[in-house]
């Protein structure tokens, strides 16, 4: 009776103690290196314009390939899979809490002898179950959801990443078809130009040069014509690869509402038999293909936005796992608790006898204990090398905090430059039509060489060309923005990040429990981020 009294007191004694938790607990990681102008204290501050950044763009194709992208990406659906492993492996920590030993086992022979023959027949159940005194299991389990979160950070990053990239190969495929159209427009004119200085020269007013000088600016306007064709081609199989679609139908989507641009007026009438172009900012400025972003240069930064950036966060998470592992590895030095258990039959019978079951049948139970007294170096050096991982991790965290700031403020001052940028191209853009204009009267009336003419030309094509290059860098800055301010993965908030049809597919090839079931799989709002 005493013995059994002592033995339930250590029981009970080593159960309560399990509460204990060795290591350090994990309270968020204070004063990341974010510039002071940056902070608010406004819990408030709206940030709500980084979540569907896009639809800033107003542009109802950029939003369906958006989601077209998000749905069919091959990235993101592998690191949906991801989450799925990280789910799993939090599982596997938490069986651990269990009793980690239940073993059925058992036997059955048959001995041939000269005298006499033996059946010989067992039966065993083991179970033993270490007590989680120390907290080894339960920093386990803290660890393996720091991961778990980690996994859906790094989810979230690759949907910034992927719908950013979209974004940025739709803005400069049109880029590209402005600067083709303005192109188009371009060896147009060069045509009728050359026409011209046919004419003169027919009438003997010019030499063969200037006709030979108007051939050769109008074939390379042609050649780049076709180098313009080849780029966007490029850009076209780009997005077909970012949405696992076929290019034909990338095609389709792409070159809506294009037609229009193409029958633009932007001559006026002929002037004494020389081209001329009209001067209105409306009719020199008319093709509007790239998306214009609806973006405020002047807001103020919000510092929480940086420290909920997709892979911000998973470096956060990385470093909580990486700290939950010291502790665990501590544990090692301490002596383990455990409680065992058998239930055996094992019985030995001459052949053609019966089995005397309560002779055979045993139960063994009691607690044990092990401690590796002698392995402290080893394991001392295990905790410093976790301890040198959890540094390394914060080191990490710091250098994914200041790469964000860099990125914001290139971008947004990027952003700022090339809003004053455009209104100087604008305004060297109607420049140079003026300029085309008079030098084509001019030369008609024999005022001036074609030099003069052809100059004019170069510079009129040349700032076309830049003017719509600089309307695609703005808005490829503000995307640029948008990234470095982690915006984007919102959209899949309270989505199911594996489709139906893919779970259908596995829970087929293996039993998945309700790890594939849709309320199962569907990210809350906010989740592993903070609220």
């Amino acid at each position: 009776m005493n013995k059994t009294k002592a033995l339930s007191t250590i029981i009970a004694t080593i159960i309560v103690s399990g509460c204990s938790q060795l290591g350090m607990d994990f309270h968020g990681i204070k004063n990341p290196p974010i510039p002071q102008k940056w902070q608010h204290s406004n819990k408030n501050h709206k940030n709500s314009y980084v979540v569907s950044w896009w639809k800033s763009f107003n542009d109802p194709t950029l939003n369906y390939l958006i989601k077209k992208a998000y749905k069919q990406n091959l990235d993101i659906k592998s690191a949906s899979m991801r989450i799925l492993q990280a789910r799993t492996m939090l599982g596997i920590s938490e069986g651990l809490t269990f009793p980690q030993i239940q073993k059925l086992s058992g036997y059955t022979t048959k001995t041939h002898t000269k005298l006499l023959d033996i059946d010989t027949n067992n039966l065993s159940f083991d179970m033993g179950w270490e007590l989680d005194i120390w907290g080894k299991y339960a920093r386990g389990i803290e660890s393996s959801q720091a991961q778990l979160y980690a996994s859906v950070a790094s989810y979230d990053n690759i949907i910034v990443s992927i719908l950013s990239e979209v974004a940025k190969d739709y803005i400069l495929y049109n880029t590209l078809q402005e600067r083709l159209l303005y192109a188009q427009r371009n060896a147009i004119i060069q045509q009728r130009i050359k026409e011209m200085t046919q004419i003169q020269f027919r009438a003997g007013n010019v030499s063969e040069l200037d006709v030979q000088q108007a051939s050769t600016q109008l074939y390379n306007t042609q050649t780049a014509i076709y180098t313009l064709k080849i780029s966007k081609l490029k850009i076209r199989n780009i997005l077909a690869f970012l949405l696992a679609e076929d290019s034909t139908k990338i095609d389709k989507i792409l070159t809506k509402n294009i037609s229009k641009y193409k029958k633009a007026n932007y001559f006026l009438a002929k002037y004494k038999g020389a081209i001329q172009l009209k001067e209105d900012y409306k009719a020199l400025t008319n093709l509007h293909i790239v998306p214009k972003p609806k973006l405020n240069p002047y807001f103020a930064i919000d510092a929480n936005l940086l420290t909920n950036r997709p892979d911000i966060k998973m470096a956060e998470h990385l470093v909580h796992s990486n700290l939950a592992l010291i502790g665990a590895t501590k544990a090692k030095l301490y002596p383990s608790f455990s409680l065992f258990g058998n239930i055996g039959y094992n019985a030995n019978n001459k052949f053609g006898t019966w089995i005397n079951g309560s002779d055979a049948l045993s139960v063994t139970i009691g607690p044990s204990f092990s401690w590796d007294i002698f392995n402290y170096g080893r394991i001392k050096n295990q905790i410093r090398l976790q301890d040198a991982k959890f540094e390394e991790s914060l080191f990490n965290y710091n250098k994914q905090v200041l790469l964000a700031v860099s990125e914001v403020s290139s971008a947004l001052q990027s952003y700022q430059l090339t809003l004053k940028q455009l209104k100087e191209s604008q305004k060297a853009l109607h420049s140079s039509i003026r300029a085309f204009n008079i030098s084509v009267i001019q030369y008609k009336e024999g005022l001036i060489s074609y030099q003069r003419v052809l100059i004019a030309i170069e510079k009129l094509t040349l700032t076309q060309d830049r003017y719509a290059s600089i309307k695609g860098d703005l808005a490829l800055n503000a995307i640029a923005l948008y990234k470095a301010l982690g915006g984007g993965w919102q959209i899949r908030e309270g989505k199911s990040y594996i489709s139906y049809q893919l779970a259908q597919k596995m829970k087929n090839r293996t039993d998945w429990g309700h790890y594939l079931d849709a309320n199962t799989t569907k990210l809350p709002k906010g989740f592993g981020y903070d609220k």
